[in-house]
């Protein structure tokens, strides 16, 4: 019975299963970073602003086209939604207002808020939820 070729190689059997390992091992690293970040970015959401602060701020950047008051339900800009509605929407969240602040918007300007800028004015949306 002829001898296989050495090629230097392990067989090709050992060679799939070594792939498979490192797939698993890099699919495994993709899930803790997935976590870690979404764990991360929970505990940022989560953190408490000022609401006061948040209502000042609300008022000098987003009163041009926003209801911003929880008496004033009608925007300036009929396509705003006012604040009251936002904060009443369901499944509204600091974590979801957190992200929305993170994405780009067409119908919106972009604003270059600090971090405890939006904290406050997530912390101020949130205290309008009926």
């Amino acid at each position: 019975m002829a001898q296989p070729l050495n090629t230097g190689q392990p067989p090709r059997e050992n060679r799939l299963h070594w792939l498979k390992d490192v797939t698993m091992h890099f699919a495994h690293l993709g899930f803790v970073g997935v976590g870690m970040a979404i764990v991360i970015t929970h505990a940022h959401a989560q953190a408490p602003g000022d609401s006061q602060e948040g209502r000042a701020l609300a008022q000098r950047f987003c009163a041009e086209c926003h209801a911003v008051d929880k008496r004033n339900i009608r925007s300036p800009d009929s396509e705003a939604p006012s604040f009251t509605t936002l904060a009443s929407t369901p499944g509204m969240t600091a974590i979801a207002l957190n992200v929305f602040f993170q994405t780009p918007h067409r119908a919106m300007p972009n604003l270059i808020l600090k971090t405890e800028q939006k904290k406050d004015i997530i912390s101020y949306i949130m205290s309008l939820k009926k």
